[in-house]
This record gives C-alpha cells, structure tokens and sequence, in this order.
C-alpha cells in the first residue's frame, strides 16, 4: 500500500516517531521545523510557509501556495498525497495547538475514509481515525479507552471485544453514546454499518495501529 506520512505545525510527542518503511514523507508547511529538528528530509514540502522561516533543504520538491487560499496547508498536502496515489495517509502534529484546525483535520479524515482511504491524526495523547461502512479492527495488546462517535448525520454502530457492546446500534450525530469505552484484553472491533464515525483511542508508544477493513 502506498503510505504516506505528513509532519503538521501541531503537538508532538516525544521524539521523532518510528516511520512505516517506504513511507512517503511530506512536510506540510511548520511541519518542516519538527522534521529539521530531528535530522528528518521530507520527500515534499506543500505550503505557503508562514510558519517556517528556516532555509528549505536542497533538492526537496516544493509546492509553494499563497497565504491567501481557500484550503489549509494540510488540505492542500492531504489532496497532493492522494494525487500521488496514496492509499494509506498518517498525520503527524494535526492535533493539539488550535482547536480549529484540529477540528479541521478531524473533517479531512472523514473525507479520506468516503473515499475508501485509511487515515489517522495521531497525535501526543490520542489517534484519530474515521471509519465509513467499515471495521476497526484492534488486536488484544490495545489498552486504555477507546470512543466511537457518530458523524454527519448518524450512523448504525455495532462494538465488539470491549467493555460496553453495542449491537447495530443506530446512533445520532448528537448523541454522545460512545465516549470512553474500554479494551479488555480481547480482540476487539468497531464496525459501521452505515454513516461514518470517529473513533479515539490513546496513542502507542511502538505507533501501532488497528487494522481497517471494508466489505
């Protein structure tokens, strides 16, 4: 699967995380600052760089926008991924600092997952991922809470392997049913029937991720 990773101008965690191999690495905008700061060259920096003001290294593609535009530097690098053919997008410092743009990465994951695309905001504290007519599979060594939230309109949730199930429940956009459940150990999984979700779970320190399946 074509993998690509992006560096946002969000919260980190501690140190550089470990890097699926043959990944794809884009520095969207300040997202350049982390990768610098850690020895890191990006194969492509998208942006209009308002929040880098450091020397761009040598022989790195660079898509320069305008600071006026009508899409975030994330967008702009989150389309450039999918344009190259990415199947699989990680985001990295897409959550924490302002709330607006973490709301706004939050809405671009959702537009990966219609498209049949795996995405996750993964961030300091919590990974984000939407799920669309598809399961979230997590193996039995995720531990901590997990929260499952309907989006744009409801959805028809069934949760198995944890703590609180739900069985093809239809839950309202609303409706905040799905907060803090947790793992138990067992092999678990959040299905969506129909509509889309948002789930939340607390990041890994080893980057693992639980596996999506449609069909």
């Amino acid at each position: 699967m074509n993998t690509w990773t992006i560096f946002g101008s969000g919260e980190y965690g501690d140190g550089m995380p470990a890097l699926e191999p043959d990944t794809r690495i884009l520095a969207a905008d300040g997202g350049l600052v982390f990768l610098a700061g850690h020895g890191v060259t990006p194969h492509l920096i998208v942006g209009d760089m308002d929040s880098y003001g450091g020397p761009l290294p040598e022989g790195v593609e660079f898509i320069r926008h305008p600071v006026m535009k009508d899409a975030t530097d994330m967008e702009l690098s989150v389309e450039e991924a999918l344009a190259r053919g990415a199947g699989r997008i990680l985001i990295y410092g897409g959550l924490g600092g302002r709330l607006d743009h973490s709301l706004a990465n939050i809405q671009l994951l959702v537009r990966l997952s219609r498209r049949g695309v795996e995405g996750y905001l993964v961030g300091r504290r919590e990974t984000v991922a939407a799920v669309t007519r598809a399961t979230a599979k997590f193996s039995p060594d995720f531990s901590g809470t997990v929260s499952v939230f309907a989006y744009g309109g409801g959805a028809v949730i069934t949760e198995r392997g944890l703590l609180y199930r739900l069985d093809h429940r239809d839950v309202a956009d609303d409706e905040p049913l799905g907060v803090s459940n947790e793992f138990t150990g067992a092999p678990a999984g959040v299905e969506i029937h129909e509509g889309t979700a948002i789930l939340l779970w607390e990041t890994r320190p080893d980057g693992h991720l639980p596996v999506i399946t449609r069909g």
